[in-house]
């Protein structure tokens, strides 16, 4: 049993410490949310529920550097000398002790780390540090989302084992693990195509790049073989990538609860996120040699990662979008949706709401994207209020009964029932819309808010059936009251662009809708060769429905905005 040490730790003596403090003094270049959790840990030294001995890490530490040899060319053969991040990290994960029980207090660890930052080598290192140092007969498995993937962790741990162990005289591979012959202990490989995940019992596990992992399975497997040992390791290793709400969207949302201070339950005090991200895109365009602000998500930067290869990649992304979503993912961990996205997911995931009820008296602009049958049928209106920049959204969605059980639609994240349950969506019965129920909505929301609709934007498409109905209510196209918008580039390019541009300033108030969320992480955007946009699907399962009215909406306001804006100053 470990004795609980009184000793003084200071950056002499501890690598977190001095990691910590040359961060501090602005040696070392790290973003907001590695730092937090650096003045977490800094705090938690003084915290009676844990308590501080580096004996297992230094073992673990010792062993990498006087005997793992690394594996990849241009490094083949040449011992492991730990980077201070490295030093920091493992010593963190094994130094923090229950003061209650005296294991080890971090079980699960999230190194969020990007590409070609020595991540693989260095798990693979304490993994095979842990297969000679630590427990007789455990079993310690490296997993991923495909069997590929799974072998680069594994075959990296059995290169490192050769190297030591050149004749097998202590460790051997057969087809079905790695044997430790003097303690029993195994290593093995677990991805999608593991057959029996369950009924296993898991002392250490590396998980890489958990960003392709749709769901929890693999994740959810480990954990629970691990409900018996005293001093599991779970660590997840991984760049961002572009699956949208997957396990590891999950498992950061968790971790960042955890910097923030957010999660004071015991499964959050015994996770540890390391995560190398940067602070805001912007960095990426205005980093350099001098300023070293891309080393916030590349802490190799200089040693392993060359400087050159990152200028390079930075130029390409300037002028591909496509090569610009790869590179942000996985050179500087910022989340992307995928290859074509309009928009980044922080661009409208913010939180914002309003009551309706707010609104009462008030007059609004409104649009539509008709459908008869198989897509979704939308219906926005715009507010604004007087010396207020923000523009109030409220959206009404409708769908043919048929479409509920639509198997593409929910693989692509359709939740119609939930959103039905939740007033956000109607349900027609049948094949198709009875377009004519759009026109009632907007006569409702007169009736029950007094919301008077100023003008309304519409395309041609399907139009007839609520043309028709508008007109019985008294708005007359031949008024201008109803404006045709068509849906091309020339039209919608403009208004594209100052919708981007009010998400990314926030001047848009949404209610936060997940089905206008849903619609805004679909769209692509298409440039022609005269630079104009348009919204398109990023593939066709997706739905678009409500990004398309909200651009129409959009037009509608620039072509009407001096009116628009002088009816809400007269009330």
């Amino acid at each position: 049993m470990l004795i609980k040490e009184k000793k003084i730790w200071t950056p002499d003596n501890s690598y977190l410490l001095e990691y910590h403090g040359r961060t501090e003094a602005g040696e070392i270049i790290v973003g907001q949310e590695l730092w937090m959790e650096l003045e977490n840990l800094k705090e938690d030294f003084c915290n009676d529920d844990f308590f501080y001995d580096t004996y297992d890490a230094m073992v673990r530490m010792d062993f990498m550097e006087n005997c793992i040899r690394l594996t990849k060319s241009p490094f083949y053969g040449k011992p492991m000398i730990l980077m201070l991040w490295q030093k920091a990290f493992i010593e963190t994960m094994y130094s923090f002790k229950m003061s209650d029980t005296t294991f080890d207090r971090f079980k699960k660890i999230i190194l969020l780390i990007s590409r070609k930052n020595t991540k693989s080598e260095t798990c693979s290192g304490i993994a095979l540090s842990e297969f000679m140092e630590g427990n007789e007969g455990a079993d310690l498995v490296a997993s991923s989302n495909d069997d590929a993937q799974a072998s680069i962790v594994y075959d990296a741990i059995d290169t490192m084992r050769m190297l030591i162990d050149p004749d097998d005289l202590d460790t051997k591979r057969n087809q079905r693990f790695i044997l430790n012959k003097v303690t029993n202990s195994k290593i093995f490989k677990l991805s999608d195509r593991t057959k029996n995940k369950e009924g296993r019992n898991i002392d250490f596990a590396i998980v890489d790049e958990t960003h392709e992992m749709t769901n929890n399975v693999i994740g959810k497997s480990i954990e629970q073989s691990q409900s018996l040992k005293d001093n599991p390791k779970f660590i997840n290793i991984t760049t961002e990538g572009f699956v949208e709400d997957g396990y590891l969207d999950e498992e950061l949302r968790k971790a960042r609860k955890v910097i923030r201070g957010e999660d004071d339950t015991l499964a959050g005090r015994r996770l540890l996120p390391w995560l190398y991200t940067q602070d805001s895109e912007q960095e990426v365009w205005l980093g350099n040699r001098q300023n070293k602000l891309w080393m916030k998500s590349n802490p190799t930067l200089g040693m392993v990662k060359k400087w050159e290869y990152l200028e390079e990649q930075v130029d390409i992304a300037r002028e591909s979008k496509g090569d610009r979503i790869f590179v942000l993912s996985k050179d500087f961990n910022i989340k992307q949706n995928n290859a074509q996205a309009w928009l980044a997911m922080q661009d409208y995931t913010y939180v914002s709401s309003y009551n309706l009820e707010d609104f009462k008296g008030c007059f609004c602009l409104g649009a539509v994207d008709l459908s008869e049958t198989t897509d979704m049928t939308n219906l926005k209106i715009l507010m604004m209020k007087p010396d207020d920049p923000k523009k109030y959204i409220h959206s009404m969605y409708w769908i043919p009964e048929n479409k509920l059980d639509n198997s593409d639609d929910k693989e692509a994240g359709a939740r119609y029932e939930e959103w039905a349950e939740n007033g956000l969506l109607k349900i027609c019965e049948g094949n198709d819309i009875d377009l004519s129920m759009v026109a009632d909505y907007q006569y409702n929301l007169y009736e029950e808010y007094d919301i008077k609709l100023y003008k309304a934007g519409y395309d041609q498409r399907y139009s007839k059936e609520w043309l028709t109905r508008m007109n019985d209510y008294g708005w007359m196209k031949e008024n201008d009251d109803l404006v045709l918008i068509l849906q091309n580039a020339q039209t919608l390019s403009n208004a594209m662009k100052l919708v981007e541009q009010d998400l990314k300033h926030q001047l848009i108030n949404y209610n936060e809708n997940p089905i206008d969320r849903w619609c805004l992480k679909n769209a692509a955007i298409q440039v022609d060769r005269l630079g104009q946009c348009l919204c398109v699907k990023q593939s066709t399962p997706m739905r678009i429905d409500g990004a398309v009215t909200l651009i129409i909406l959009y037009e509608m306001y620039r072509r009407y905005r001096s009116e628009f804006k002088q009816i809400i100053v007269r009330g």
